[in-house]
């Protein structure tokens, strides 16, 4: 759907951009979606502090979960950078280009819903399941000596109390959940935007919505060839964040699969209240001046052009008239 004629001010003037002046406008509309924004950021934070439940490890368990204790391949900070900020340059990127505040304000609204949902489903389900990491022996007893109970042989940790907290994290992974929230967001939203379920036959479209996908997967395969987590833990991370990236996603976006699957759902109601406004003009002017409709002077022309461009302009921008 390209951007309506006449969103510039004059001909060969740059092109406007409205964050400025109606992006606050827009986003005062979801005040309470960000207020809930913030509760989930500290939801996550308190999560990430309290102490994860301790599930039994026996003497008989210790085998399977004696793997390296290696550093991370994708680095904790790497993560908030593939799953937000990468793909709000996307989204900045067709802003700048296309210039419509509610695409940018939605679909960055919708990404971080979509980040932060995962990320508190993924701790809290962490810290309730407490499953041991595949390399739980080397931070239960980093001098390789185990130590176990006389009674019930579990075993005895003399290691950093805070590497053997993150030991008993591995169910899901947290590295995998946000990769796919944020990443498979960033899919559905090229999907729309290329329009890649239009029945042309362009397998190459299906090849760009699948990059970002193929990372959060490689995101996910480095987790288990590092050992900081079992398989089950990937794939069961993956599922959840894919499944409420498509949640967040289609509760501010159509399905790209329909026509109108380029916009934000509120950009076409805007169109639609701003048409309905401008037909009721046009007829109350039309009623107070019949003699008008059949004037066809160059000067009027003029007029009809310029207020025809103001409410393009206006319906781009998010501006109410």
């Amino acid at each position: 759907m390209p951007p309506p004629a006449g969103l510039a001010a004059h001909p060969g003037a740059p092109p406007r951009l409205y964050l400025k002046t109606h992006g606050t406008r827009v986003a005062r509309l979801h005040l309470l979606d960000w207020a809930v924004l913030v509760l989930l950021a500290a939801l996550d934070g308190a999560l990430n502090l309290i102490e994860p439940f301790h599930r039994f490890v026996g003497e008989d368990t210790v085998p399977g979960l004696r793997y390296p204790l290696k550093d991370n391949t994708v680095p904790v900070w790497a993560v908030p950078v593939l799953a937000v900020a990468a793909p709000v340059a996307v989204v900045a990127g067709i802003y700048v280009r296309r210039r419509n505040v509610y695409d940018l304000h939605h679909a960055i609204l919708g990404l971080l819903f979509s980040v932060l949902i995962t990320a508190v489903l993924t701790d809290a389900i962490k810290d309730g399941v407490g499953r041991p990491r595949p390399n739980f022996f080397w931070r239960c007893f980093p001098d390789g000596l185990p130590r176990y109970d006389n009674v019930t042989r579990e075993v005895i940790c003399h290691g950093d109390a805070a590497v053997i907290k993150e030991g008993y994290k591995s169910f899901p992974s947290g590295h995998t959940s946000w990769s796919f929230a944020g990443l498979g967001f960033l899919s559905w939203y090229l999907a729309g935007k290329i329009k890649a379920f239009d029945r042309g036959g362009h397998v190459a479209k299906l090849c760009i919505v699948a990059m970002p996908l193929l990372l959060a997967a490689m995101v996910g395969v480095s987790r288990v060839d590092d050992y900081w987590h079992h398989w089950q833990d990937v794939f069961t991370a993956g599922v959840l964040g894919l499944v409420v990236a498509s949640f967040c996603y289609l509760q501010f976006f159509p399905p790209p699969s329909g026509e109108q699957g380029f916009w934000p759902h509120s950009y076409f109601e805007h169109m639609l209240t701003l048409d309905g406004e401008i037909e009721v003009q046009s007829a109350a002017g039309s009623s107070r001046h019949p003699s008008l409709t059949l004037d066809s002077s160059p000067g009027r022309a003029g007029r009809e052009m310029r207020t025809s461009s103001q409410a393009l302009d206006s319906m781009e921008s998010g501006r109410r008239s």
